[in-house]
């Protein structure tokens, strides 16, 4: 993915001016969290988190703990792009 794809979806999320926030420790960040409910970008911002093993703050909707559940109980999947956002690509590509 090239950095001007990575800088499109990060334009059109709900979050964008709110990095901060995003990045609580504990029990904040269930109600962190909720910024993500109905977001447009959720998934590209989750796969991003899972391709890149990125290990604090919330992102697409899950937690530090959640992603890391998420990546071990998934080891077969290489590319969460693919997975999450990949479907949505090839079809609009068509």
């Amino acid at each position: 993915m090239s950095l001007a794809e990575v800088s499109e979806w990060t334009l059109q999320a709900k979050c964008r001016e709110m990095a901060d926030a995003l990045f609580p420790e504990g029990k904040d960040q269930k109600r962190a969290r909720s910024v993500c409910m109905g977001c447009p970008v959720r998934s590209e911002c989750l796969a991003e988190a899972l391709d890149n093993r990125i290990e604090w703050g919330v992102w697409g909707g899950m937690t530090e703990r959640e992603r890391r559940h998420l990546l071990r109980t998934r080891p077969d999947i290489e590319s969460w792009r693919e997975v999450l956002v990949g479907r949505r690509t090839d079809v609009s590509a068509v």
